[in-house]
């Protein structure tokens, strides 16, 4: 009897681990894609953060904690990932304040606020599956589930990419076992290629069809501002600077967000338009054509953000500390080590 119940548990253990290997090799390698795996590292992170950042790429690459460090002595972490929408953004940060429920300030990007809706399931998951397992997780995969996802997908991912068998390859296999490390600067990604706004693109921005911000994303919003209230931390939003009409900020949408911060006695600051001020110079601050910031450009941006967060929100400078400063050093020591293999690749 013994040896039968023993002869069961071990088939079952067998099929797990057969069934946990499949999936593996199934799933899509989010590590093809620099923009597939930012908010992993985050976990491995010991140290307290003082300000957190939150939203999609105008954030994960326009924000450079180990900039607010070196000069303000800010300590920070960019939980940013991309076309993260605004319920996403909502449960990284509940589930970022239940570890860190001492957090001074949180930053929200507010171009997410104009999707009501999950833009694509790929783009999504790459967010949700970066998440590690926690109710807040649960919470955002039912609130980004597209109409043909299943719930039960995400639990197991075998249901979503079994068809892939026909298709893998001995890279997959590689990939399966491969060691991966953050590629991140604490949330940051750095881009260091240059590819300027071209001078002579005159196109105009699309006709907005419907001014208003889409009701679900200030639903969310107003969930992130009571949740913040709830942890004593406080909200700051943002709208980053940028150069480009793919994802343009009309005035009908920033006229809202003035308001809703008026209401709100939040601050609320609009960083479009403001190259003098910023010193930003889009013939060298973009890797993309005014998309997006580069190195430079988030550098430039980083020092402007640690300025305010220092004088208008009483952020405190920790360095003096030896142990954080060791800390620290190491990651801006990784940070200039990176930045120069780059330039070094043009």
């Amino acid at each position: 009897m013994k040896k039968r119940i023993f002869a069961v548990v071990l088939a079952l253990v067998l099929l797990l681990v057969a069934l946990m290997l499949a999936q593996a090799l199934l799933i899509p390698s989010r590590y093809d894609n620099r923009e597939g795996h930012l908010l992993c590292g985050y976990e491995q992170a010991t140290d307290a953060h003082d300000v957190i950042f939150v939203g999609d790429c105008e954030i994960y690459e326009g924000i450079v904690p180990a900039v607010l460090y070196e000069q303000y002595g800010i300590t920070s972490y960019v939980r940013g990932s991309s076309q993260q929408t605004v319920w996403q953004s909502y449960y990284i940060l509940e589930d970022t304040l239940k570890k860190e429920p001492d957090v001074k300030v949180v930053v929200f990007n507010v171009l997410a606020l104009k999707y009501g809706e999950t833009p694509r399931e790929e783009i999504s998951r790459m967010t949700l599956e970066d998440m590690p397992w926690s109710l807040s997780k649960l919470n955002a995969i039912r609130a980004s589930m597209t109409k043909d996802e299943s719930l039960a997908s995400y639990f197991m991912p075998i249901l979503r990419y079994h068809d892939r068998w026909s298709s893998l390859t001995a890279e997959d296999v590689k990939r399966t076992f491969a060691k991966h490390e953050d590629i991140t600067h604490q949330g940051y990604l750095m881009q260091t290629n240059i590819v300027p706004v071209d001078p002579t693109d005159n196109r105009k921005p699309d006709a907005l069809i419907d001014s208003a911000l889409p009701a679900r994303s200030m639903e969310y919003l107003e969930k992130m501002c009571a949740l913040c209230e709830q942890y004593g931390a406080e909200l700051v939003l943002v709208k980053a600077p940028t150069n480009s009409v793919k994802y343009y900020w009309y005035d009908e949408w920033d006229a809202q967000i003035v308001s809703y911060a008026k209401e709100k006695n939040l601050t609320y600051y609009n960083f479009v338009g403001m190259d003098e001020g910023l010193g930003l110079d889009w013939s060298r601050d973009t890797y993309d054509a005014g998309l997006h910031l580069n190195v430079y450009g988030a550098e430039k941006w980083t020092r402007y953000i640690g300025d305010l967060l220092v004088t208008n929100h009483g952020v405190q400078d920790r360095r003096g500390d030896a142990a954080l400063d060791a800390l620290w050093q190491e990651r801006i020591d990784r940070y200039t080590q990176e930045k120069q293999q780059g330039e070094q690749t043009k």
